[in-house]
């Protein structure tokens, strides 16, 4: 089995697989959203008690656990309007998904988003909110 991306932008898509594969994550299925600047902040305060935008949210389901069924790693909202780079923003919170966590690590997370970024993604031109559009196919 592999990955679930049919719920991930299309361009969005090569860069979750590479984050997925980096972070040997061979199957499951994951959605990417990109929204509004309001919608992350009331996802934002709901969630995390932080009442502001930010630029990717990350909803772990299943978190590794063995369930029935074809694994269901979560979804990553991305805000392209706070983004400096559309792209990284799905790699790091696809990373979340599998498990990493830059917050509590000693760097392992953001290091590995690094070389992915360098190696497979592609860094979208620092528009990339106002070309947010390109990624919704």
């Amino acid at each position: 089995m592999t990955a679930d991306l049919d719920d991930v932008p299309a361009g969005l898509r090569p860069a979750a697989a590479a984050a997925l594969a980096a972070a040997g994550v061979g199957e499951g299925h994951l959605a990417v959203e990109l929204v509004g600047e309001e919608r992350i902040r009331e996802l934002n305060r709901e969630h995390r008690g932080v009442d502001a935008p930010t630029d990717v949210l990350a909803f772990p389901i299943d978190e590794g656990a063995t369930t029935p069924g074809p694994r269901e790693l979560g979804d990553v909202v991305i805000c392209p309007e706070h983004c400096a780079d559309v792209t990284e923003a799905a790699v790091h919170g696809v990373l979340h998904l599998c498990g990493y966590d830059h917050e509590t690590d000693d760097g392992e997370m953001l290091a590995l988003q690094k070389k992915i970024m360098r190696s497979t993604a592609t860094p979208l031109p620092p528009d990339a909110g106002a070309r947010a559009r390109d990624f919704r196919g």
